[in-house]
Formats: structure tokens, C-alpha cells, sequence
């Protein structure tokens, strides 16, 4: 009698919305590693760390979407409420593997604290999932992850994580030709990516309207994330959440 292969399920989530190009093209490149379910919220919510829905109820519905096979729902929770639900209530049994992306910005040094992408990612972790977080660069140059995203998951697949660890991949957004290729076991940098700062804007008589305005940083430590995008290497890493 032949062995039976169950084949591995994949739950892919990110911040940017079920309709990102981002989440389309990581979940392309997911099936051909298992059974793709996304849950992914309706509309962009990023920066929203690993905050989750208590309060109220969220609600989950089947979408269309542009990868065949791929069984998709969108969700009007936070990244992180998509993985929980995904995870108790959607995917039949429990996914073997959660992929948080690709999100649209560098999801790296002290970002990290901010990002629903890696909030969602965390969550995974707490559930014990195996999970890795992909970004790139907020740009439209995707060349570089385009050449090595397969590589990356084939190499991540099955390497092992710690409790409540996540790998952390960082596709820098400049040509290939431009790439040096990947730099792994990157540090988390501590230092950031933008300096931020917030324009007062007077609005009433004793109001004050804040904007957030942000200084890119151009400099980094060696052997952190941070420096590996800065100098245009796919950045490979652990992150741990601590909290």
C-alpha cells in the first residue's frame, strides 16, 4: 500500500487589504507548495501591531480571487483577528505554515513594534504556527522579489523557530542587477527608519491638529536588517516578540 502524502496548508494574511498585489503574488507562489486558504482584511490596516477585536464581533466572507485553487475571505478585523480566525475557525484542521505579506513598506528594525504585518505574523507564532513575514520596499520595483521569493520560502519552509518567533524577510526595492544578493541571520536593528516628528496645525480655538511627518533614516548598524536593505541585500532574520 502507498505511503499517504497529506499535503501542507498554508494560511496567508497581510495589512494592505485582500486586494493588494502584494498578497496576490505571494499566494502565486504558495501553491505550489500546498493548499492556499487567505484571510485578509477588507481594507488596508496597517500599523496596526497585534491588536486584536474584543468588543464586538467581526465578520468573514468568500471572495474571489485571481490565484485558482486559492480559497479567499475577506474580513473586517485586523490582521491579527484574520490569522485567529483563519486559524480556529476557517482552515480545516490547522495550517502548517502562516505567510504575513508581502506587505507594501520595509517591515524591519524598530517598525517592527508598529507593524500588523508582523502582529499578524506573532499572532501565528502564538498559535504555533510556522510563520514567516515578507516585505519589500513601498515601491512598484519588484524584480528583486520577484527573483528570489521562491528561493526564500523553499530555504524557510521547513527551518525551525523558537517560541514566539517569526523569520523576517526584507526584499529591497532596487533593480536586480543593483541586488548583492541575501544576507541571513540579520539582527533586528534598533535603530529606525524614520525619524518622526508631528506638524501642528491649528483647527478651533484650543485644538491642535497633529500630522505625522517622517525623516527617512539612511543609517544603520552592520549585521542588522536596517543595513542589509539599506545597501541593497535581501535581509533574512529571526524577530522574536518579547511582549
Amino acid at each position: 500500500m502507498g505511503k499517504i502524502i497529506l499535503m501542507r496548508k498554508i494560511l496567508i494574511t497581510n495589512d494592505d487589504g485582500i486586494d493588494s498585489d502584494g498578497i496576490v503574488r505571494l499566494a502565486r507562489a504558495a501553491v505550489e507548495f500546498g493548499e492556499v486558504w487567505v484571510v485578509a482584511p477588507d481594507s488596508e490596516r496597517s500599523a496596526m501591531s497585534h491588536g486584536i477585536t474584543l468588543r464586538h464581533s467581526i465578520e468573514a466572507w468568500e471572495v474571489d480571487f485571481p490565484v485558482p485553487g486559492v480559497h479567499a475571505y475577506a474580513c473586517d478585523g485586523k490582521p491579527a483577528d484574520c490569522v485567529r480566525i483563519g486559524v480556529l475557525n476557517i482552515v480545516p484542521g490547522k495550517p502548517d505554515h502562516v505567510f504575513s505579506g508581502i506587505n507594501y513598506g520595509y517591515n524591519a528594525a524598530t517598525d517592527l513594534q508598529y507593524s500588523a504585518t508582523a502582529g499578524a505574523a506573532f499572532e501565528a507564532a502564538f498559535q504555533e504556527i510556522h510563520t514567516i513575514a515578507f516585505s519589500e520596499e513601498a515601491c512598484e520595483m519588484h524584480e528583486v522579489t520577484d527573483r528570489y521569493l521562491r528561493e526564500i520560502i523553499v530555504e524557510l519552509l521547513n527551518k525551525p523557530l523558537g517560541v514566539n518567533q517569526i523569520w523576517n524577510v526584507n526584499f529591497p526595492g532596487c533593480r536586480l542587477a543593483e541586488c548583492k544578493g541575501i544576507l541571513r541571520d540579520r539582527k533586528v536593528s534598533t535603530d529606525v527608519f524614520y525619524k518622526d516628528r508631528y506638524i501642528e496645525t491649528p483647527v478651533s480655538e484650543g485644538r491642535i491638529s497633529y500630522m505625522v511627518e517622517g525623516i527617512r533614516n539612511y543609517n544603520a548598524l552592520e549585521g542588522t536588517d536596517l543595513k542589509a536593505i539599506f545597501d541593497n541585500y535581501v535581509s533574512v532574520g529571526i524577530a522574536t516578540n518579547i511582549s
